[in-house]
């Protein structure tokens, strides 16, 4: 009798997990949020319930992780860095989770088992994957390198992480914009204790505010774009009653780290007094900060824009082992790429060809846009990115796990090479 309790008990948690998880997971990825609904276990030891329970809440935290990552990459990219997701992500799954409840639990045959519905926030796990070389989070919007000094009344000088003599500081400027551009789409470089060291990249800042150092340093990072200012307070000579109000004023200039060409300049300014959770002068930047991403956002996005939409012409050479029938799938993913305007075979043979491209938008962008397709057996591995050609060889990826029903290409179609 009992046994059948405990069944039924656990068929009722089944039920519970499984029509919720039919509706949402993989919900809302609009949202920048992956909602899914997973299991976890812990078996329980001298009794210790509340122990089983948390450690089987961790467990199914951990499995929304495991499915946020497989929804996020390809399968074959899924299979290939199954030691970056247990050795990394998991040790830090908590991280990504944006907010989890448990739907149900039971007291199984000594195992506690749980359901948990979380939210994993796609974005700071594509984050993590990019600075990790794994994934590309799409190539419309650019990466952006920030070098933000902040100077509050308590500060001599202003306080900065890059340069000469650099100090350990939380900028609220920089972490308010960064919070806004990551909203509106835009890739962020160097950030928290993934912060690049000038010293071992040997740039030297003649000042903190130097742009050629400021872009050498971006283009190190694989920025794109990186942004200089300047966020400070001061205490105003108004006064609300007996309360101090503190003036902000926030400073951007924005480069192209491939031209070196200053693209966008903003200047922003904020009033606040303090309140008792916060000072006024540090309310005051977070204001200014607000207003100075926003104007960022919103032109950055249209220089990118416009940028993209220049073409170029430049010559794509492919070379590798196993080069006809891996060209031929290769020559299949750029058909997909819409930016593509036109390609020309300029030179083909048994081992190497070069393709003539007319792309919409930079040689780094294609190189972008290339990495982020799959192929069945093979991966892609790009050389050279020049203004004048992009160099692509074919690895082979031995450690991949291959799908039982995809069929090996063993015959070449050569009248197919040169269409």
């Amino acid at each position: 009798m009992e046994a059948k309790k405990q069944a039924l008990l656990w068929a009722g948690i089944c039920l519970l997990i499984v029509l919720p998880a039919l509706d949402t997971a993989f919900a809302a990825p609009k949202t920048g949020l992956l909602i899914t609904v997973t299991t976890g276990n812990q078996k329980i030891v001298d009794e210790d319930i509340p122990g089983a329970r948390q450690a089987a809440v961790t467990d199914a935290l951990e499995r929304a992780v495991v499915n946020a990552f497989s929804h996020t990459v390809s399968p074959r990219v899924f299979a290939s860095h199954l030691g970056f997701l247990y050795g990394r992500l998991l040790d830090a799954a908590r991280d990504y989770v944006v907010t989890y409840r448990v739907l149900g639990a039971v007291d199984h045959q000594d195992t506690y088992l749980v359901g948990v519905e979380s939210k994993i926030n796609l974005e700071l796990l594509e984050q993590a994957l990019t600075e990790a070389g794994i994934l590309n989070v799409g190539t419309d919007m650019p990466m952006i390198l920030f070098l933000i000094a902040e100077q509050t009344p308590k500060d001599l000088l202003p306080r900065y992480w890059w340069g000469n003599n650099p100090e350990p500081y939380k900028s609220h400027a920089e972490t308010r914009i960064i919070e806004i551009m990551k909203d509106n789409r835009f890739k962020i470089a160097g950030m928290g204790p993934q912060r690049p060291d000038t010293r071992f990249y040997d740039i030297r800042f003649p000042s903190i505010y130097d742009a050629d150092a400021a872009v050498d340093l971006a283009e190190k990072v694989n920025a794109d774009m990186v942004v200089i200012g300047r966020a400070s307070a001061a205490e105003s000579a108004n006064r609300m009653g007996d309360e101090k109000i503190f003036d902000a004023v926030i400073k951007l200039t924005a480069y192209d780290a491939g031209s070196g060409q200053q693209v966008v300049t903003c200047e922003n300014t904020a009033a606040a007094k303090s309140d008792p959770d916060q000072e006024g002068d540090i309310r005051a930047i977070e204001k200014a900060a607000d207003l100075a991403a926003m104007e960022l956002a919103e032109k950055l996005d249209r220089y990118w824009s416009g940028h993209l939409r220049k073409e170029s012409h430049f010559d794509v050479e492919i070379t590798g082992d196993g080069f006809l029938p891996r060209f031929i799938a290769l020559k299949k993913r750029l058909a997909e790429i819409g930016e593509i305007q036109n390609m020309q075979p300029k030179e083909i043979g048994s081992d190497r060809a070069v393709m003539e491209l007319v792309y919409k938008g930079s040689p780094s962008h294609f190189a972008d846009s290339i990495m982020l397709k799959t192929f069945e057996g093979f991966g892609i591995e790009v050389g050279a990115v020049t203004d004048d050609i992009v160099k692509i060889r074919f690895i082979d990826e031995d450690r991949i796990m291959m799908p039982a029903d995809v069929p090996a290409a063993d015959t070449v179609d050569e009248e197919n090479i040169a269409e």
